[in-house]
Parts: C-alpha cells; sequence; structure tokens
C-alpha cells in the first residue's frame, strides 16, 4: 500500500510536466497573442471580451505607446503578426522583447518553469500588481466558496445516492436518473449562462446578484440577517467575488 502510494505521488511530477508543456505549446501557436492584442489596440481594432459583454468602450483601454514616438513608420516587410503591415519593425522588436518573444521557444518554456518554482507569476498588465498579490488577495474567497460548494454537494449527493439505491427501479429512481442524465448532457458553460438569466437577474429572478460578495449595507445588519443575506429588493443576497 505504500509503495502504491509513494508511486502515485511520484507520478504527479510527470503528470504536471506534460501538463504545463501540452498548456505552453497551445497558448504558443494560438493566435492573439500578447504582441497581436497591442498591435490590434494601436491599430484601433481590438475590444475585450467583458467590454463586448457590459458595454464598456474604449475608454476602459490602457493607453499604449504610439508607433510614431519610436521611429519613422515603414510600409514595406512582411511581419509575421497580424495587423503589423505599416509599424516599424523596430517596435515590433521592442514589444517583443517586452513579453519575452525574442527568445527561443525552449528559452521561454524554462524561464516560465523557473518563475513558477519561485512563485513569481509575473505582473498584471490590467491590474499592474504581481500576480501572485492578486491570487493570495482572493484566496479566502475562492477557499470558502469551495468549501461551501463541496459541503453543499455532499449534501444533496449522499442522501439522493442512498435513497436511488433503496427505490431502486421505483418511479423516484427512473425521474432522478433522467434529470440526472439531462444535466449531464447539458454542457456547463450552457447551463450556467441559463442560470444566470433566470436566478441573477437576467430575465426572471434577481436572487443572486453577479456583483459583490455581501449585501451593500452589510455593516449595518445583525448576526442573524448576515446569515440570510437578507436584501429589500430580492430574497436572497449571496453573490460572487468581483
Amino acid at each position: 500500500m505504500l509503495n502504491y502510494l509513494l508511486r502515485r505521488l511520484l507520478l504527479i511530477i510527470p503528470t504536471l510536466l506534460g501538463i504545463m508543456v501540452l498548456n505552453f505549446l497551445i497558448v504558443q501557436a494560438a493566435p492573439g497573442g500578447p504582441v497581436e492584442q497591442v498591435i490590434a489596440k494601436l491599430q484601433g481594432h481590438a475590444t475585450e471580451a467583458t467590454a463586448r459583454i457590459s458595454g464598456a468602450g474604449s475608454e476602459n483601454l490602457q493607453v499604449m505607446p504610439q508607433p510614431g514616438d519610436h521611429a519613422a513608420i515603414s510600409n514595406s516587410g512582411a511581419s509575421r503578426y497580424k495587423g503589423a503591415q505599416g509599424l516599424d519593425p523596430e517596435f515590433i522588436k521592442e514589444l517583443e522583447v517586452q513579453f519575452g518573444f525574442d527568445k527561443p521557444m525552449h528559452e521561454r518554456f524554462l524561464l516560465m518553469m523557473g518563475h513558477y518554482l519561485s512563485f513569481d507569476f509575473g505582473k498584471s498588465y490590467f491590474r499592474d500588481e504581481k500576480v501572485l498579490n492578486l491570487v493570495l488577495e482572493k484566496m479566502p474567497v475562492s477557499i470558502s466558496l469551495g468549501l461551501w460548494t463541496t459541503l453543499l454537494i455532499y449534501l444533496i449527493s449522499i442522501p439522493l445516492g442512498i435513497r436511488k439505491a433503496v427505490k431502486d427501479g421505483s418511479s423516484f429512481d427512473i425521474w432522478t436518473s433522467t434529470v440526472i442524465i439531462i444535466g449531464y448532457a447539458i454542457p456547463s458553460f450552457l447551463f450556467a449562462v441559463l442560470l444566470v438569466v433566470v436566478f441573477a437577474g437576467g430575465r426572471v429572478f434577481d436572487w443572486f446578484p453577479l456583483r459583490g460578495l455581501v449585501s451593500d449595507n452589510w455593516q449595518d445588519m445583525n448576526w442573524v440577517q448576515r446569515m440570510v443575506f437578507r436584501k429589500p429588493s430580492s430574497l436572497f443576497y449571496l453573490q460572487a467575488p468581483c
């Protein structure tokens, strides 16, 4: 038994390494990298995914350096970046140096792994803060949501499994199995959108608004009200973190 556990623990190392290599290769091969995003912003063609949903405009985009600040714009020569035609090649090289694309792929991978091993996850270009600090800032909320989710899952699945085993072949067993099969068949992202539309103020109910963790008047509530998360305009106010 001890040897089996030891082998399983040692298997974690090559498994994680394989996942990191595969993830790195996919990210490197996929279009729309950081250099392309900067170029798209310079050309005025970029729109953030959240901006498309929330309706935010270009005023939320960061101010990027203009190619005219570096050198005269060249209209000749091909570039491996989509939309880079007409930009100064020296400016493109500066972008590659900034994002580390001036190094070979294997060097970038080894550099990335070295940073990960030292818990250096870089700096967020959107928040202008270390990624590790952002992760630690949201860690208590993520742990809390994970624990509550696990508790709810077991509180529902264990009694349901016992009841289905006791009532094997009954109508209860059949219709609950049908509901479970349909739930597995629906893609999770599509089901999540449906829940948002129905329960998060999309179309029907406003029970679980999308932003914030507690009610706006949380500090003024007593301990009973805080347990219920009550809000005048809705039944419950249990929200996801920002």
